[in-house]
C-alpha cells in the first residue's frame, strides 16, 4: 500500500488548480501522518513540494479569499503547524495565522457555530467540523489561547445537540432558520445519514480528542456521545467490511459500499482506541474495513497504475452547479463515483498510518 500513496503522490496534481483548498488538504494531512508514523523522508518531501507550490513566501495561499467565509478553505492549514517545524520558514505560520483571521471573522449560527460557507448561511454540515475545529485548536495551543480551544469543543457538542437524530446517528446538515427545501421544519436537519459525512465528524473528533487529551475533551462532555456514535457505526459496517453510502439503509436499491467514508471511519475507529475513546468491536471493524479498500486498490487494465475505486466524486445540500440537492436518500446515490479522488486516498493514508504505528508498538 505504501509503494500506491508514494505513486500516488508522485504524480499528484492540484486538485483546484492550484487553489488552496480541503481536497488537496486531504493528501496533505495523510502526508504528514505517513512521516509520522515511518519517519520516512519521502512523505515529508512530498508535502514539501505540494504546499510550497501553493504558499507563497509571504504566507499569501494561491486562489485563497478569506471573504467566501468558506469552512472547507481551513482544513490544509493542519499541515502549516508541522512544515514549519521541519523547515524553520515563517511563510507556514505567516499563511496559518490568514487561516485564523477568517475564523476570527466567520460568521455563525446563534449558537455560536460557524456557517458552512457563506453561500450556504446559517447552515452547519458534518462536513465543516472536521474542515475547521482541529486546525483552530491547533493555532489557539500555538498561540497559548485556551478561550480558543473551548470554543471549538464547544461547537463539537453543538453539533451533536443539532444533528442527532432519535437513531443514534447524526444527519448530514442542519438549518438554523429553516429556510431551505431540505431542513425538516421542526428539526433542521436534512433527511439522511451520509456515510462521509459522519466519517468527517468522527475524524474531527478523534483528532480534537488527541490534540486536547481525553481528560479536557470528557470534561466539555464529549467522550461519551462520541463512543455511542463509534458503537452505532460498527454497528453499520456492511459484510464486506464497507460502510454504505446511505450508511443506514443497506436495502436500498442503488445503495453501495463506499470507499471514503470506509477509509475515514477505518482511521477514526483506530485513532480511537489509544484515547480511551473506541467502543467494543472498533479494532475488529478497523481491520476489516483496511482489508476491503486494499481489495478496491487495483489497476483498470494489466499495467496500469493502481486506484483506489468506489469513491462517492462530491455530495452535499442545496444549489450547485444548476441543480437542488434535497438531502434526500436517493439523492445520495445519483453523485458520480469516481476512483483516486484526494476524499479517498487521503484518509487512506491517514488509516494505513494509524495501521503503521499500531503495529509498531505492537513489536
Amino acid at each position: 500500500m505504501l509503494d500506491y500513496f508514494d505513486g500516488f503522490a508522485e504524480r499528484y496534481q492540484p486538485y483546484k488548480d492550484g487553489a488552496w483548498c480541503y481536497e488537496d488538504g486531504c493528501i496533505y494531512r495523510g502526508l504528514e501522518l505517513l512521516h509520522q508514523a515511518t519517519g520516512e523522508a519521502r512523505w515529508r518531501d512530498h508535502l514539501i513540494r505540494l504546499a510550497s507550490a501553493q504558499v507563497a513566501s509571504d504566507g499569501m495561499l494561491s486562489g485563497y479569499d478569506p471573504e467566501d467565509y468558506n469552512i472547507d478553505n481551513i482544513l490544509s492549514g493542519r499541515v502549516l503547524f508541522a512544515l514549519d517545524r521541519w523547515t524553520g520558514d515563517p511563510r507556514w505560520m505567516a499563511a496559518a495565522e490568514r487561516l485564523g483571521a477568517q475564523l476570527a471573522r466567520h460568521p455563525r449560527t446563534a449558537g455560536g457555530s460557524y456557517w458552512h460557507k457563506k453561500i450556504y448561511p446559517q447552515q452547519v454540515w458534518l462536513d465543516g467540523l472536521y474542515m475547521g475545529l482541529p486546525f483552530q485548536i491547533q493555532l489557539a495551543q500555538h498561540r497559548g489561547d485556551q478561550r480558543a480551544v473551548q470554543d471549538a469543543l464547544a461547537q463539537l457538542a453543538e453539533a451533536f445537540r443539532l444533528t442527532l437524530r432519535p437513531d443514534g446517528l447524526c444527519a448530514h446538515g442542519y438549518d438554523a432558520v429553516r429556510g431551505q427545501d431540505w431542513a425538516d421544519p421542526e428539526t433542521g436537519q436534512s433527511a439522511s445519514a451520509w456515510a462521509r459525512a459522519l466519517g468527517w465528524q468522527a475524524m474531527a473528533l478523534v483528532d480534537c480528542a488527541e490534540l486536547v487529551g481525553r481528560a479536557e475533551f470528557a470534561a466539555a462532555g464529549l467522550a461519551v456521545p462520541t463512543t455511542a456514535l463509534l458503537a452505532r457505526l460498527v454497528a453499520l459496517q456492511a459484510p464486506d467490511g464497507g460502510w454504505f453510502q446511505v450508511i443506514d439503509m443497506p436495502d436500498l436499491p442503488g445503495n453501495y459500499t463506499e470507499s471514503s467514508a470506509t477509509a475515514m471511519l477505518a482511521y477514526a475507529l483506530m485513532s480511537a482506541a489509544p484515547l480511551g475513546l473506541a467502543p467494543a468491536g472498533a479494532d475488529l471493524a478497523a481491520t476489516r474495513a483496511l482489508t476491503f479498500l486494499r481489495g478496491r486498490l487495483k489497476g483498470r487494465t494489466p499495467g496500469d497504475a493502481v486506484q483506489l475505486a468506489g469513491i462517492c466524486h462530491v455530495a452535499g445540500l442545496g444549489g450547485f452547479s444548476g441543480r437542488y440537492r434535497d438531502g434526500s436518500p436517493g439523492y445520495y446515490l445519483t453523485e458520480q463515483i469516481v476512483s483516486d479522488d484526494a476524499k479517498g486516498t487521503g484518509p487512506l493514508m491517514m488509516a494505513a498510518a494509524r495501521e503503521w504505528q499500531a503495529a509498531a508498538q505492537a513489536a
